[in-house]
């Protein structure tokens, strides 16, 4: 037996055709580079705490969600960047996450924005690479 998609002949209604959408794509805002993990807390509950000097410099804001690849053993996850103290060089996993990493490790932190094409069309986000135990930092 032959199947016939109808879907095809249906018409989409005008709002939905993609000249009346205005989507938001999302975009990468900004991203903290090569940062080395200096511990990780299975006991706690939950996310990644961060240098409050490297959180302002990314622009990456307390509770914003966030994407971290650890570049050692290509475990990604999501979770969300709490505030660490200032001048700590702290890059923290906590609660379930602290299984993804060891001190140690190098991670890649990233945050992303919705932005329509026009927006991102001008938009360069911030990245920020790190060395030498996070005290080094170079923003491109």
């Amino acid at each position: 037996s032959s199947m016939r998609c109808v879907c095809a002949s249906v018409p989409r209604p005008a709002s939905l055709r993609p000249e009346a959408v205005s989507m938001q794509l999302q975009i990468l805002k900004c991203k903290l580079h090569r940062a080395e993990l200096t511990a990780c807390e299975l006991n706690y509950q939950g996310s990644l705490s961060i240098d409050r000097d490297l959180l302002d410099l990314a622009g990456i804001l307390p509770y914003e969600k966030i994407l971290v690849v650890n570049q050692n053993n290509a475990q990604r996850l999501e979770t969300y960047a709490i505030e660490a103290p200032r001048g700590s060089r702290e890059f923290c996993l906590n609660g379930a996450a602290a299984r993804l990493g060891l001190p140690g490790d190098l991670v890649t932190i990233m945050a992303f924005a919705g932005m329509t094409a026009e927006e991102a069309a001008g938009y360069t986000p911030r990245v920020v690479v790190l060395s030498d135990r996070n005290r080094t930092a170079t923003v491109l």
